[in-house]
């Protein structure tokens, strides 16, 4: 009889070191052997998981967009739920510490750049593209009329995006990451003070 989580586990510690395979080697160089060397398990595992090295690499990739979720959802329940505060939460999910890091920006990265070839890839960028716009949507939508609501929604999706990866790709990353996510709130309280409601 299999011991309880164990699966689990092993998904996890494998999708770990597919994050810091393509961290360190770039998304190209990652293979299955260097994602379970890393992982200390046999290169079959992998197959037996995920059904190969594709099947991971995407599975770490959704593991990054569901932690830009839970981020989000940890947020918003320490506040009132208002608009301001849901826009602002965005932003946050956006620019924590994990998303900062060397290996959530460098598998980011490593994923863009492969998006535009990879069927499954785009697939994953474009429910991230949509999530964060129908997000952005949903709280400007609170205040703003419908037109005006979805220019901010865009507008603020494109700056969120635009800072994140000028900071990914910053020599000063930590400066950069801060004064994005800066202007990104003052963006969106300010779009927000423009409402006639």
């Amino acid at each position: 009889m299999p011991i309880v989580g164990v699966k689990d586990t092993r998904r996890q510690q494998l999708i770990q070191a597919a994050l810091e395979s393509i961290a360190e080697l770039g998304l190209q160089n990652t293979t299955i052997i260097t994602i379970s060397r890393r992982a200390g398990m046999s290169s079959g595992i992998i197959s037996h998981y995920f059904g190969g090295k594709q099947g991971l690499i995407e599975a770490a990739l959704r593991y990054l967009l569901d932690q830009l979720g839970k981020d989000f959802r940890e947020r918003i329940r320490a506040t009132d739920g208002s608009p301001e505060q849901r826009l602002l939460c965005i932003v946050e999910a956006n620019f924590t510490e994990f998303q900062r890091s060397e290996l959530a920006s460098r598998t980011w990265l490593s994923f863009w750049a492969r998006a535009l070839h990879e069927p499954g890839f785009k697939r994953l960028q474009q429910i991230n593209n949509a999530r964060l716009y129908s997000n952005l949507r949903y709280s400007f939508a609170q205040k703003l009329p419908a037109q005006e609501a979805t220019d901010a929604a865009l507008k603020a999706a494109a700056m969120i995006d635009g800072f994140w990866l000028r900071s990914a790709l910053s020599p000063e990353p930590e400066n950069s990451f801060a004064m994005g996510e800066a202007l990104c709130k003052r963006y969106v309280i300010g779009a927000l003070q423009q409402s006639p409601r």
